[in-house]
């Protein structure tokens, strides 16, 4: 596996190493050992799959305040979408700053979110499965997001926007949240 910084702090692109032949190939997604010598965390609660229907869908941007925080390793399994996340970390240098990176099920690539990001996404393609460990299980009471369409975050979407959640359009702006 290759674990590949991003440009806020704690966040990677985990790539993997694919050992094969002409039958196919055999990698390793995910390895307590490999994650454990990053410094990352190795301990998964909950595993989550989503699938989502219509290109330029979007989803989020969510996260999971308090006790309920968590870290996520979000992989595509079908189809391809631009993930972002945003850093929401109380005291950072870079809050309020995102990522973008495309997931895609044929790169079989992830990215692994450290507590205090929102995260979301926008499908590339009509159909986009998403397979999520979380290092929490999901708490209602402690859920929380950031409207993905505020001007203050910057992101480019690459897509025209397509289905947005009633839920997810009216999450409050970078401005009306606190820290995590």
């Amino acid at each position: 596996m290759i674990f590949k910084p991003l440009s806020l702090a704690g966040s990677f692109e985990v790539l993997l190493e694919p050992r094969g032949d002409e039958r196919g190939f055999f990698s390793r997604f995910y390895c307590d050992e490999e994650f454990s010598h990053h410094g990352l965390n190795s301990d998964w609660a909950q595993m989550n799959i989503s699938l989502t229907r219509g290109a330029g869908s979007l989803r989020g941007l969510h996260f999971q305040r308090g006790a309920a925080a968590e870290v996520k390793l979000v992989r595509c399994l079908r189809g391809r979408v631009y993930d972002v996340i945003v850093d929401l970390r109380e005291g950072s240098s870079s809050f309020g700053r995102h990522v973008g990176l495309e997931l895609d099920a044929d790169r079989r690539n992830s990215v692994y979110i450290p507590e205090g990001f929102a995260h979301g996404f926008q499908t590339l393609e009509d159909e986009a499965e998403l397979q999520y460990l979380h290092s929490q299980p999901y708490s209602a009471e402690q859920e929380g997001g950031v409207n993905l369409m505020d001007s203050k975050l910057e992101i480019n979407w690459p897509l025209p926007l397509a289905q947005l959640s009633d839920r997810d359009k009216n999450l409050p702006t970078l401005t009306e949240i606190l820290p995590l």
